[in-house]
C-alpha cells in the first residue's frame, strides 16, 4: 500500500512539473510618466498591469491601464490572443475604453460598443521585427468618405545592446487616413528610441526601468517617457 502511495505521489509531482514547464504564466505591472501609444498621447502617469499565460507559443494576455495623476485619464482593459511559432507571429486583440460611444463592457452592438477588435500578423528576423496591426470590427474610425477607415498601422523595430543597456529603435506609420490616428493619409506616426536597463536591488530581485523618446512627426509631437516594470 505504501508503494502504490509514494508511486502516485511521484506521479502527481512528475504531472505538475511537467505543467510548469509548459504552461507560463505572466504578471507584471509597469509605471509610466506618460501613456505614449504608436506616437499618440493617450494619459498621464498611469499604472499598466498584465496578466498572461502561454502554452507551446499560443498566449492569452489581459492589460490594462489607469490614470495616477489623473482620474480622468481614460481607463483601457485589452485581451490578446496571439500564437507565435519561429519568427512569425499572429494574433487578435480586443480593446476597450471606458471613454467610448457605451460605458457598458458587455455590450458589443455594432455601431454603439466601446470595444475595438483588430489583427496583426508580423516576423521576427533576430536583427529586426517587423509587425502590421488593422482594426476590422467595433468602434473604428472614419476615412474620407465617412467610412469604416480598416485603420492600419505598420511597424519596424531594430533591437540592439549598447553599454550594456537594451536599446531599440522603432518607426511605425499609418498607410491610410483614419480619424483613429488622426491622419489625412499615409504618414510616420511614431519614431521612437528606447533604452532598458534592470537596476538590481538585491541577489534574486531587480526592477528593469527604460527611458523612452518618441517623436510624432504627423501631429509635430514629441515626449520623453520613464518607466519601471514590477514583476516576481
Amino acid at each position: 500500500m505504501k508503494k502504490i502511495i509514494v508511486f502516485a505521489m511521484m506521479l502527481v509531482a512528475s504531472a505538475t512539473a511537467i505543467a510548469q514547464d509548459e504552461i507560463e504564466t505572466t504578471i507584471s505591472g509597469d509605471i509610466v510618466s506618460n501613456y505614449i501609444w504608436r506616437g499618440q498621447d493617450l494619459g498621464n502617469v498611469s499604472l499598466q498591469p498584465t496578466l498572461g499565460i502561454g502554452y507551446k507559443g499560443l498566449s492569452l494576455t489581459a492589460w490594462g491601464s489607469v490614470g495616477l495623476s489623473d482620474p480622468s485619464d481614460t481607463k483601457e482593459f485589452d485581451l490578446t490572443l496571439a500564437y507565435t511559432i519561429g519568427g512569425l507571429n499572429i494574433g487578435v486583440c480586443d480593446y476597450w475604453f471606458d471613454n467610448g460611444p457605451e460605458p457598458r463592457y458587455f455590450k458589443y452592438d455594432a455601431h454603439s460598443t466601446s470595444h475595438l477588435f483588430e489583427a496583426n500578423i508580423g516576423y521576427d528576423f533576430g536583427f529586426a521585427s517587423l509587425q502590421w496591426f488593422t482594426n476590422f470590427a467595433g468602434n473604428d474610425g472614419i476615412n474620407k468618405d465617412g467610412k469604416r477607415a480598416y485603420s492600419s498601422y505598420v511597424e519596424v523595430a531594430v533591437p540592439f545592446k549598447l553599454a550594456t543597456v537594451d536599446w531599440a529603435a522603432t518607426a511605425g506609420v499609418v498607410p491610410w487616413a483614419t480619424t483613429s490616428y488622426e491622419t489625412t493619409g499615409f504618414a510616420v506616426t511614431n519614431l521612437s528610441l528606447k533604452a532598458t536597463k534592470a537596476i538590481k536591488v538585491t541577489d534574486s530581485f531587480s526592477i528593469p526601468v527604460f527611458g523612452e523618446i518618441v517623436g510624432n512627426p504627423c501631429s509635430q509631437k514629441a515626449y520623453l517617457v520613464f518607466g519601471l516594470t514590477l514583476q516576481p
